[in-house]
């Protein structure tokens, strides 16, 4: 779509954060876009643009991203779950559609397990597994250590190869690093225009709780097992909208096996859709493809 505005507007909720949010102009049949970590709503910007006319389009920042408040830290994903129940309450929203990218998608889990009624239909995109997403150890050769799993946020903050190369990054305005990151897990066969790039690392920095993040991905369990490091809360059977997975050949951040878990764990109202020739970052690599997956699920 062209020559559509679309508003970048906050609210604050009634636990004192503020949530930024994008809302794209004209439409009536609601749909949310929560985004992953080292993002915000500014990398859905292409998504938007491609959404039918009809969409009610919005986008939150979740807490310690973008333009939205970091007042209190967060220590787990519910606490993300439970920000965007109050952004949709403080904006009076029912029957929406969500769709969740990566640790989005785990706080889009949350969100439809604690909140029924609420959403009528759940995507999930490149996501967190069911059962979390493990933080493993820096070893001596700089490569995740997958016997030492890292337990307590403090060993988190202190993982020199993630967290620590992370935040540096952020904290100089390493571009190149932030950029090399990216390109060799996320972007690895298209990058965003020059442009579009340098926004998307802008807005990257604007991140405040990197590692909170991490440890609350690697604690996130609604399965109803183990996963190595905390057992399962056994949510995921509650949820009973039907739900997306979109999973691309070549993701190398979310494993084809995270996404088997989340639909073992769901049940059957649940399937798996591979998008072609897609990474971690399918708004890239083919918007075109994606939205179609995308509009074709709610159309059903």
């Amino acid at each position: 779509m062209a020559n559509v505005s679309v508003a970048l507007n906050r609210v604050k909720l009634s636990n004192g954060e503020i949530l930024a949010y994008r809302e794209r102009e004209g439409g009536s049949h609601p749909i949310v876009f929560v985004h992953g970590n080292m993002t915000s709503s500014k990398h859905w910007d292409l998504v938007i643009d491609e959404m039918d006319a009809k969409y009610k389009v919005y986008a939150v920042d979740l807490r310690g991203f973008g333009e939205s408040s970091y007042n209190q830290r967060i220590n787990g994903i519910k606490d993300f779950s439970d920000d965007l129940y109050l952004w949709t309450r403080e904006l009076g929203l029912k029957n929406v559609d969500l769709v969740g990218w990566s640790t989005g998608g785990a706080v889009g889990m949350q969100f439809v397990a604690d909140y029924p009624g609420l959403c009528r239909k759940l995507i999930l995109q490149s996501s967190a597994s069911t059962r979390g997403y493990p933080f493993f150890a820096t070893g001596e050769d700089g490569l995740p250590n997958v016997n030492k799993r890292l337990e307590t946020i403090e060993e988190v903050e202190n993982d020199p190869g993630k967290t620590v190369a992370v935040q540096t990054a952020y904290n100089t305005n390493n571009r190149d690093v932030l950029k090399a990151i990216w390109n060799a897990l996320i972007y690895t066969h298209n990058q965003p225009n020059h442009a579009l790039y340098e926004e998307y690392v802008d807005d990257m920095r604007t991140q405040r709780n990197l590692a909170d993040v991490y440890q609350a991905l690697n604690i996130f369990n609604i399965s109803n097992q183990h996963n190595g490091l905390v057992e399962g809360t056994d949510l995921a059977k509650k949820i009973s909208v039907p739900v997306l997975v979109l999973q691309g050949d070549r993701d190398y951040v979310v494993s084809s096996r995270m996404a088997e878990e989340i639909i073992e764990d769901i049940g059957t109202n649940a399937r798996l859709e591979t998008l072609v020739d897609c990474g971690h970052s399918p708004v890239i690599d083919d918007v075109t493809q994606l939205v179609q997956k995308i509009t074709s699920f709610l159309e059903e």
